[in-house]
């Protein structure tokens, strides 16, 4: 299945606000990011620190283009922490980071404009 995340793609489907609350995005940040050579596409190993409660989860992310390994720590980014487990080659990834393609579909993440605390829900 091929998803188009392009904008040029237009909006998705339309979806109750129950299915938007089902989805579980958090605030997390970024405590390790190393390498992934295994991966199909350039990629970093994460682990993001989600606070009390959601805790520390492993992340592979393709953003290698915008971001260094070092730039990486200390990052607060948004990730879906409530999808089951995908194995990606050797490694289980156990969130999905989220971000925006740039005009090459490079993924850029955003920042926030205020400190918020680790395990933050979007809403």
């Amino acid at each position: 299945m091929h998803i188009d995340f392009s904008s040029e793609s237009g909006s998705a489907a339309e979806i109750s606000f129950n299915q938007f609350l089902d989805v579980d995005m958090r605030i997390g940040e970024v405590i390790e990011a190393l390498d992934f050579p295994e991966a199909k596409n350039p990629s970093y190993k994460l682990k993001i620190d989600f606070g009390k409660g959601v805790g520390v989860k492993k992340s592979s992310a393709q953003i290698t283009v915008h971001y260094s390994k070092e730039s990486l720590i200390g990052k607060k980014v948004l990730a879906v922490v409530n999808f089951p487990p995908r194995q990606i080659g050797k490694f289980m990834s156990e969130v999905l980071v989220m971000g925006f393609s740039d005009t090459n579909n490079n993924i850029v993440l955003f920042n926030l404009d205020k400190e918020v605390p680790n395990g933050a829900r979007l809403h």
